[in-house]
């Protein structure tokens, strides 16, 4: 039987997910979010200009206000619009972005307190996800974009990690597919004169060091963070984490109760489905993009406890352990 036309235009119409660009800038122009796909992870966007809108994500992610947002645009000469740059930020700029890159650089007026959360500066990226860099060309603004889940969760690689969680708060999910580096971008800014890492993330610390020359790495903020993303407990799941492979803890529960997620290889004694393996090759970048989604998997499993181990401190190894002891974190 043929399909009424009216039907299928209906269907896409009030769908809230799919590639619809125009769309999603319409919705963003209305000061409406909108879920968008980067190749880090997706993020919950709104208008950075629009302070209506900017508070509706802290309210949709019931994120603390003291935690600032990363502003998204669509290329470097933009930046210049709503930071002042340097030239150390130019020249990783020119290497890095588009890019898993976030500056932070003082920012100028027209950018909110509210973004920034009282700061003087403003984390600000260039995605190079294709889908969302036409987007960001085609808006006259930059957009706020926080990771797309309630605040604390796991980050989303997919729409469908969007939609599970968001689904009912938001009006589109711009689909862009599986995300390509899978952890959110590495904040670089600049303290007394040396270069800063804030937060480890999917450009490598050692790529940062080859192309500035030295620089200091940030641990992680308690409270009132001078940069996106870095409170101590955060990306964690519901079932409680635990760093290393504890054997009192393997004896203390069932095998059926217990998760793991490891580097390259399993686990003897516990079931298969509990056991999330980032790369049996040992890769690094695929480790990075299954390490989201797999811990999404096996929050949906009836676990009790979830048994991680840490990768080498090396190349996105290092990331990848930041976010393993957040989750672990209490």
């Amino acid at each position: 039987m043929a399909t009424n036309p009216f039907f299928t235009t209906f269907a896409q119409i009030f769908s809230m997910t799919g590639k619809d660009i125009k769309r999603a800038k319409e919705l963003l122009e209305s000061g409406q979010l909108v879920a968008i796909p980067t190749e880090t992870v997706y993020g919950l966007a709104g208008n950075a200009l629009n302070e209506v809108a900017v508070a509706q994500i802290f309210k949709v992610k019931n994120r603390p206000s003291f935690d600032p947002l990363i502003i998204h645009t669509s290329s470097f000469e933009r930046i210049h619009d709503y930071a002042v740059s340097n030239a150390v930020a130019e020249k990783l700029a020119e290497e890095c972005m588009p890019g898993p890159l976030t500056l932070l650089l003082p920012k100028k007026p027209i950018i909110s307190d509210l973004v920034t959360a009282g700061s003087n500066r403003v984390a600000i990226r260039i995605p190079r996800h294709p889908l969302c860099n036409e987007l960001l060309h085609s808006l006259a603004f930059p957009v706020a974009a926080p990771s797309a889940n309630p605040f604390g969760y796991i980050s989303p690689t997919r729409a469908q990690h969007v939609e599970d969680q968001l689904g009912d708060k938001i009006p589109y999910i711009l689909d862009g597919g599986p995300c390509e580096v899978g952890l959110e971008s590495t904040i670089v800014g600049f303290e007394n004169g040396l270069t800063t890492v804030y937060r480890k993330g999917g450009v490598p610390v050692e790529t940062i060091r080859e192309i500035v020359g030295d620089v200091q790495v940030k641990s992680h903020s308690t409270s009132n963070p001078s940069a996106p993303g870095m409170l101590k407990s955060h990306y964690a799941p519901r079932v409680p984490v635990k760093l290393g492979m504890d054997i009192k803890l393997l004896d203390k529960y069932p095998a059926e109760k217990i998760g793991t997620i490891r580097f390259t290889t399993p686990l003897d004694g516990i079931p298969e489905k509990n056991q999330l393996i980032l790369s049996k090759s040992g890769d690094y970048a695929e480790a990075a993009r299954n390490l989201f989604a797999g811990m999404r998997a096996l929050d949906k499993l009836d676990l009790e406890i979830i048994l991680a181990e840490l990768l080498p401190d090396q190349d996105l190894g290092l990331a990848i352990n930041d976010r393993l002891r957040r989750a672990a974190a209490e």
